[in-house]
């Protein structure tokens, strides 16, 4: 019997527009640290500001956004195996969920405000402006986690596309109302923020729309409850764990970033926190075929094809990683480049620039880890996603953090750390993926 290979037509469908759909978050928050960068004062203040808030609120989605991976999972199998019908109820039931669990949090975060952002490290003119720009972006976490809920709704019926197009229209937006609210009306910090929660607001619109006009999935349907609800919610729990050590580790480099320089704080979180956002940048890039790899293995592993999946990851590795080496020699070739377009600062160049080329090197890294998240999550491995984590958490990036601190190596130190916690990330699952799912094909 032969096996069926999934073509590269096939998979850059799905990869290509998840590309867009996923680097305009990260485009979204370059955009607001540029124009930050570029404030007439306190420029530094504002960068380290928006890099704390902005870790912070990314963290929460990726935490809560692990119902929706959850549900891509399920969708795309169901898929797989013509079942999608079966899942109507489970999708209202995830969509609610998200929606109550977001507005408690997003009231609980607005009056905790200024001691969240003292967890982080912020005191003085940094926590001021924190604490200001937090309390209007707040209110655009219920608003991107219930988009975001709706594109993995779209990538489990094999379409990328819809989330490409609103993404899009989101980016182009936040952009355009960052230069009119900060450098027309002078809104400063605060124009930032109300540009990013109109253009969050614009999108979860949209998002509905194409929901109801493209899918036949609608959220009136609530009871009774879904077979698979409990199901999703125990994979959304081990994916919550999953990601929340992933948050660990992303707090835990913010906090020691914001104590490196004593006085001189903001020049390193403010360095910090573009480091950060370059590397979600590339990060957001390569999930484009990570995506492609959630939603094909889930269809496959739904019709039973395990040996077409082994050709499927063979064929993502390689793609994955000669994107992981271009991306790193462009970074290496536009190394100042990117500095400078994202800050003006000497002194933020000057601590950002002394670490950017190990964001650079460790990409082709990168991809083969975010390769084979993608993978388990379309499979529903989720235990293993979430052993593999907090493995890499507990014994690889807090140790090797700390150990490089002792060394003296600063937001190197830092950077080195993230390196260690990658290889452990992508060889777990890589290992567990061939002792599972491996099959020779003959």
């Amino acid at each position: 019997m032969s096996v069926q290979r999934i073509s590269f037509k096939e998979i850059n469908r799905l990869a290509i527009p998840a590309i867009f759909a996923g680097i305009v978050e990260p485009i979204i928050s370059l955009t607001d640290t540029a124009v930050a960068g570029r404030l007439p004062e306190n420029a530094d203040v504002a960068l380290g500001a928006i890099g704390l808030v902005g870790s912070f609120l990314s963290a929460m989605i990726w935490v809560f956004l692990q119902t929706s991976n959850a549900l891509t999972a399920l969708v795309a199998q169901g898929y797989g195996a013509g079942k999608t019908e079966k899942l109507k109820t489970l999708v209202s039931q995830v969509f609610y969920f998200n929606l109550f669990v977001s507005s408690i949090l997003s009231i609980t975060f607005f009056f905790l405000a200024e001691w969240i952002m003292q967890l982080y490290g912020a005191d003085k003119d940094l926590l001021q402006t924190a604490v200001t720009y937090f309390q209007i972006r707040v209110w655009g976490f219920p608003l991107t986690l219930l988009t975001f809920t709706i594109f993995g709704i779209f990538r489990g019926l094999q379409n990328t596309a819809w989330a490409m197009k609103i993404s899009i229209v989101g980016g182009v937006i936040n952009a355009v109302l960052d230069i009119i609210l900060v450098f027309v009306f002078h809104f400063d910090v605060e124009g930032i923020a109300w540009a990013s929660l109109i253009a969050q607001m614009t999108m979860f619109i949209l998002a509905l729309g194409f929901l109801y006009q493209k899918t036949p999935f609608r959220l009136q349907k609530f009871f009774p409850i879904h077979p698979q609800f409990k199901q999703t919610l125990m994979m959304s729990l081990d994916l919550f764990l999953r990601t929340l050590s992933l948050n660990i580790a992303l707090f835990l480099a913010f906090r020691t970033a914001t104590l490196l320089g004593g006085a001189e704080a903001n020049q390193y979180v403010g360095a910090h926190a573009i480091l950060i956002q370059i590397w979600l940048f590339s990060a957001f890039f390569l999930d484009g075929f990570s995506h492609a790899g959630a939603a094909l293995s889930g269809r496959l592993l739904g019709s039973n094809q395990i040996k077409s999946l082994n050709l499927l990851v063979k064929d993502l590795i390689k793609v994955m990683f000669s994107l992981g080496i271009l991306v790193s020699v462009l970074f290496l070739i536009f190394y100042r480049f990117f500095g400078e377009l994202l800050t003006q600062s000497e002194s933020v160049l000057l601590v950002f620039y002394s670490a950017f080329w190990i964001v650079a090197l460790m990409q082709p890294i990168n991809s083969i880890a975010f390769l084979f998240d993608g993978i388990y999550k379309g499979l529903g491995e989720t235990k293993v996603l979430r052993n593999v984590f907090l493995s890499a958490l507990i014994f690889g990036f807090i140790p090797f953090l700390y150990f490089f601190q002792y060394l003296d190596l600063g937001i190197r130190g830092i950077w080195f750390a993230f390196v260690i916690w990658m290889l452990i990330r992508g060889g777990g699952l890589i290992f567990h993926f061939y002792k599972k799912y491996y099959k020779p094909i003959s």
